[in-house]
């Protein structure tokens, strides 16, 4: 069974302002509904402010809950920050954490959103408002649910912000797969960057993808795994510099999920980038990408 995390703020009204599209979130669920899996919905709260303000500066977190995020901050993040953003943004965040309480029951959860791995500590960016990774992981610690977290970001551009926010903790472990020569122009530093050059395919990616998490899982032991599972690493990806197929993205969420369950660690998803002007074809990849986890979590639970 699939069980997915998903609320209809996610859906937020388009700004009048940006270029972000909202659509996929709902096109997913469409796809997840008419694939006839067995899935389960559940509907998340909002991110409580003070578990916001663990990781990122209050002050910023009271532009966006005030909805008066200064015009420079809403052109980095690249729409403007309404009432239903700041609404939206509360939901998906506290979706990745109800993502992962769900993991710890029945071994793999997914969010249909999030995976928002620019925002920084001050700001957001990439059309990230908060890390919802970041919030989640210190949440997770702080309250004794898990002592070591592996973040694994697959998507196509670097997980920056998640690298800062969580830069220098012992607690965390980040490992990024992305383009090397895609956004953002300056790279963080994570625990492990795997820096892709333009046209990996999906032998290259995976033999990547092979050597960095194992040697992730075995040298830093998480007991949870929370995985960005963007699928703009596409060949067709309106802003990804990768070469993946179809197959090749259901080959390594298939991979990673069946690393983390191998080792009886729980793993959540979050949705993360996908890009394209045919934002139906965008919603089938994630949709197949969530499918094709939960189909290897079951195969592990036998």
């Amino acid at each position: 069974m699939l069980h997915v995390v998903h609320h209809a703020d996610y859906m937020a009204p388009r700004p009048e302002r940006g270029s972000f599209k909202f659509d996929k979130y709902y096109l997913v669920m469409e796809e997840l509904r008419a694939s006839g899996a067995d899935m389960t919905e559940h509907a998340p709260d909002p991110m409580p402010r003070d578990w916001l303000e663990a990781v990122h500066d209050p002050a910023y977190v009271e532009e966006v809950f005030a909805v008066a995020v200064p015009r420079e901050k809403e052109r980095r993040i690249g729409f403007p920050v309404t009432e239903h953003i700041r609404d939206r943004v509360r939901h998906t965040n506290g979706g990745t954490w109800l993502a992962a309480q769900l993991a710890f029951e029945h071994g793999y959860a997914a969010n249909s959103a999030a995976g928002s791995h620019h925002a920084l500590a001050d700001t957001g960016a990439g059309y990230c408002v908060f890390n919802d990774l970041a919030v989640t992981s210190n949440r997770l610690i702080a309250q004794g649910d898990a002592r070591r977290i592996l973040i694994v970001d697959c998507d196509v551009h670097q997980g920056d912000g998640t690298a800062s926010l969580t830069a220098g903790r012992d607690d965390i472990f980040t490992l990024s797969l992305h383009a090397q020569r895609n956004f953002p122009v300056r790279k963080a530093r994570s625990s492990l960057d795997v820096a892709l050059a333009d046209g990996t395919d999906d032998d290259g990616f995976m033999e990547a993808l092979e050597r960095s998490l194992v040697q992730s899982l075995e040298s830093f032991a998480p007991d949870l795994v929370l995985y960005q599972a963007g699928v703009d690493p596409h060949v067709e990806d309106k802003l990804g510099r990768l070469a993946l197929t179809d197959q090749g993205l259901v080959r390594r969420d298939r991979f990673v999920v069946g690393q983390a369950r191998n080792r009886g660690l729980p793993i959540a998803s979050a949705l993360g980038g996908g890009y394209g002007d045919d934002q139906r074809e965008v919603a089938r990849r994630h949709a197949r990408s969530m499918l094709a986890m939960a189909d290897e979590n079951r195969r592990h639970a036998k």
